[in-house]
């Protein structure tokens, strides 16, 4: 072949582009190669492999074309020894990504030779695993940069310092020498091997892999659970290993289970991931119902907790994970192992990690709605109790995750749940009057369930409650009350500057925050994080009005309410007339989307006699700048038209005022003649 010198050359470049291209264009050309063309390649690759003096690109570049040429029948026994010899040397190098080809080819020998590449490097790589577990002590410079990430997170203060030492900082997240491409190198092995390894699982090697998954540093940890994946893969399901062979990875069993479990429960979101791989593994090689049952007790709440984790692949593999462990017996095995599952979704719901709390109430929401009550009934004071402690999180999500998980558990278990009405009330008027908008519709959903299950007793409450938001939209401060503090001198750029905006008492000695690890972690009760009580700003009237209208569509379902919803919605079309603050766009849009839901809620009957005070604000919204509400004002006379009919929906418009039968006319579809 014409081109075999270009294609070496391409794999030798110092550029990782030219490099994947020469690869790829071996895979392609491999099949029309000779005999007498493929020696030629051995020959090129073993050279830049043997030089010491190649740079690291041509080394890497090798290494990628030898993994191609182990699928050849022109390949040599004298090459792959050679090959192997080469990765061993390799596996030492400076640069990971060598190191890392390197362990990729010697899985793919082990794939073609079995388990004789591992006893051949059985003793290097165990090796090259132990004496990297511990990190050097940190030098010079590594603490100078780590002074300075603890500068930028506020931990400048000698108590601080003492926790977050330049050590512990680097070992909890920096490499870790060549630890993690050695458990690479081995991870490669044992997939290679595939069942051929299972005689080699020994204890020794077990409690080496283990003491990684407990390894401070989380790439260790994360490593760690991919060689588990690779272990536990070994347990060959197609019947492949003799039957009087014992499995070594069953024979190990609880020990496996036991690591699994707290890799699911991990704070950091690759730990878990890695851990959730191992775990499918685990599991879907075990033939067996009842020997999967005795690890059922450990690893199913662990697995029923990550489908709602927050880090997107953790959530997805999870849930996977759960329709082929579990397929139709989910509900079935919860019930089975509810107190397991009960007793550490508790758990977690007091978790350092917020997002763990937030999956932690999302799960007992679903315990509530979803699993046999009777089940569930033995454990519902404590469930009630964890629920109450997350309402009152720093962390937003969580709390919204509470309220709604509040409200599943008072409509499925009233009697159960009253005498925490008390306390859980207040709680919910203070989610509903947030100043995130989820939270204010999470409240309004969970409200509209309390009242569904405590019927009149609950109702008249809230119902007073709408009034008195109603009414105390005469405290929202208008906008040029609000910004008396601005600058009355020319704005620079079109910014407008608040007067404090460079006092030096609001921007000095400020603790600072960020999203990553180490930063101060969100607990509950303790000060601190982006969404701690101390930053959020007092909740105004437009905002408790804003839930309460998400509310009134709540229980326009109900339609002993529909009365009492429907004398509220001249009140409703008062409040929408006050456009002198800001956020009044936000509260006509939420109006837009709700007035449809109260229409079909309380019917035709209650809904009529009230519609034309409601057009001022539709129409208003229909015409303002803001997308969101010209949106949702369009979807709003679309839904009424159907609802009411488009004919009677024009007809009232036109008695109303004739001039906004234009505007509605661009929205409805045109009239049949």
């Amino acid at each position: 072949m014409d081109n075999l010198p270009e294609m070496v050359e391409l794999l030798h470049s110092t550029k990782k582009l030219e490099r994947d291209r020469g690869a790829s264009q071996l895979q392609i050309k491999l099949p029309e190669l000779s005999g007498q063309e493929i020696d030629m390649l051995q020959g090129a690759v073993m050279r830049a492999l043997k030089d010491t003096e190649s740079p690291w690109e041509a080394r890497q570049g090798s290494l990628m074309a030898s993994k191609h040429l182990l699928v050849s029948p022109h390949l040599t026994d004298q090459f792959q020894e050679e090959l192997r010899d080469s990765c061993v040397s390799c596996l030492s190098h400076e640069e990971a990504r060598v190191r890392f080809e390197a362990g990729e080819v010697l899985g793919e020998l082990s794939r073609k030779s079995g388990a004789d590449v591992y006893l051949t490097i059985k003793s290097l790589v165990l090796d090259g695993v132990k004496t990297n577990l511990e990190r050097l002590p940190v030098d010079g410079q590594e603490q100078k940069e780590a002074h300075k990430l603890a500068e930028k997170l506020g931990v400048d203060d000698p108590g601080m310092m003492a926790v977050y030492k330049a050590e512990q900082i680097f070992h909890d997240t920096a490499g870790w020498q060549h630890l993690e491409t050695w458990m690479k190198c081995l991870q490669f092995v044992v997939e290679g091997c595939g069942a051929k390894f299972l005689p080699h699982i020994t204890q020794e090697l077990l409690d080496l892999i283990f003491s990684t998954l407990t390894h401070t540093n989380r790439f260790v940890r994360e490593t760690g659970y991919y060689v588990c994946a690779a272990l536990v893969g070994c347990n060959d399901t197609k019947g492949s290993i003799p039957d009087e062979q014992p499995n070594s990875v069953l024979q190990h069993g609880q020990e496996f289970a036991s690591h699994l479990a707290d890799g699911l429960a991990d704070n950091w979101s690759q730990v878990r991931l890695a851990s959730s791989v191992a775990t499918r593994e685990f599991l879907s090689n075990i033939q067996s119902l009842d020997v999967q049952k005795q690890y059922f007790g450990l690893l199913l709440p662990r697995m029923c907790l990550n489908r709602y984790y927050v880090a997107e692949g953790v959530k997805i593999y999870s849930q996977e994970t759960w329709r082929q462990i579990a397929g139709e017996r989910g509900k079935e095995l919860v019930e089975q192992h509810i107190k397991e599952v009960v007793d550490f979704y508790i758990l977690q719901s007091d978790a350092d990690n917020h997002a763990v709390r937030e999956a932690a109430c999302a799960c007992i929401a679903e315990l509530g709605s979803k699993i046999d009550k009777e089940s569930v009934r033995p454990y519902v004071q404590r469930l009630l109790e964890a629920l109450l402690i997350c309402f009152q999180d720093d962390s937003w999500p969580v709390r919204d995750a509470a309220c709604v998980a509040c409200g599943n558990f008072i409509l499925c278990f009233p009697e159960e749940s009253r005498e925490c009405m008390e306390k859980l009330l207040p709680l919910f008027y203070g989610n509903l009057q947030d100043n995130i908008f989820s939270v204010r519709q999470g409240a309004a959903v969970a409200l509209g369930k309390v009242s569904k299950a405590y019927g009149e007793e609950i109702s008249s409450k809230l119902i007073t409650k709408i009034k008195e938001s109603f009414e105390g939209m005469k405290d929202q401060e208008s906008s040029d009350k609000k910004f008396v503090g601005l600058e009355n001198r020319p704005a620079t750029f079109g910014v407008v500057k608040s007067l404090r905006d460079n006092d030096v008492e609001l921007h000095s000695n400020k603790q600072m925050y960020s999203c990553g690890s180490l930063a101060p972690k969100m607990g509950r009760g303790r000060e601190g994080g982006c969404m701690d009580h101390k930053f959020r700003r007092p909740s105004e009237p437009w905002e408790l009005c804003d839930g309460c209208i998400d509310l009134m569509g709540e229980l326009s379902s109900n339609s002993q309410l529909s009365q009492e919803v429907a004398k509220l919605l001249p009140e409703l079309a008062k409040v929408l007339m006050r456009r002198d603050y800001a956020q009044h766009v936000v509260l006509l849009e939420t109006a837009c989307l709700q007035i449809p839901v109260i229409g079909t809620g309380i019917g035709k009957r209650y809904f009529k006699p009230h519609l034309e005070g409601l057009f001022d604000a539709i129409f208003h919204s229909l015409s303002c700048d803001n997308a969101l509400t010209k949106a949702a004002a369009s979807t709003c006379l679309s839904k009424l038209a159907s609802f009411l009919g488009p004919n009677i929906l024009r007809g009232r418009v036109e008695g109303y005022d004739p001039h906004l039968l234009d505007q509605l006319d661009s929205i409805l579809p045109p009239m049949p003649y």
